[in-house]
């Protein structure tokens, strides 16, 4: 069982200064549901190399059992310093596809057009496509093989517009990812803020928050069981 994990390579929070980049937990969470499970993980990234942690994710309150394991584990640190740049890959080679998010996505990862090529190599090769909290930007200009909207009409959650309002960035973000699911026709559904949320359907998993992060490496794990 071969899973590849694509993160942002993009640190810049808009226009703010700040900076961003992915989420501590949507990755570690479902990196260790994937190692534990037996599957052998590639990460990857637009630009290869070290992608850029968002610097709040590694804050004390944002700690989890799973951050805590990858700061004891050099192995995966070694493994994220050094992701595969995309144009080095090909979906024939894995069995899964898997996004963790954090803002970064927003900007490189939904434009990308190497990331899109992967996800359309992965669906239509019938293989399970996975992403979480900001992450689903990554199916903003993915379509189906007659041109649709590859979400549309396809249940399916990411970061809601609430939860983006509570973290005071709505103005901030090139894009509100409930809004872009909905307008591309998506069957969006969230559940409480901040709680965990996983939508699948078919070769779909999506995750509305870091709440959500295992439970959609654990669905995901669910679809590939399921061929």
């Amino acid at each position: 069982m071969k899973i590849l994990m694509v993160l942002t390579s993009h640190d810049q929070l808009g226009d703010t200064g700040e900076k961003t980049g992915f989420w501590l937990e949507e990755f570690a969470a479902p990196y260790y549901v994937f190692v534990d499970a037996g599957a052998e993980v590639t990460l990857a990234s637009p630009k290869g190399g070290q992608p850029p942690l968002d610097p709040k994710s590694d804050a004390d309150d944002a700690q989890t059992p799973a951050t805590k394991r990858f700061r004891d584990d050099p192995v995966a640190q070694q493994a994220l310093a050094n992701t595969v740049p995309l144009d080095n890959l090909d979906a024939e080679d894995f069995d899964a596809l898997f996004y963790p998010g954090g803002h970064g996505p927003l900007w490189d990862l939904a434009e990308d057009q190497l990331s899109i090529a992967l996800i359309h190599g992965f669906y239509r090769g019938n293989k399970p496509v996975g992403a979480v909290c900001h992450a689903p930007a990554v199916f903003r200009h993915t379509v189906d093989k007659a041109g649709e909207p590859l979400v549309k009409g396809k249940k399916v959650t990411g970061f809601s517009n609430s939860e983006e309002a509570g973290v005071q960035l709505t103005e901030v973000v090139p894009f509100l990812v409930e809004d872009m699911l909905k307008e591309r026709g998506a069957e969006y559904s969230k559940g409480g803020d901040w709680e965990s949320n996983v939508s699948t359907d078919g070769l779909l998993i999506t995750g509305q928050n870091p709440a959500s992060s295992e439970a959609t490496a654990r669905a995901l794990l669910g679809a590939l069981a399921q061929g």
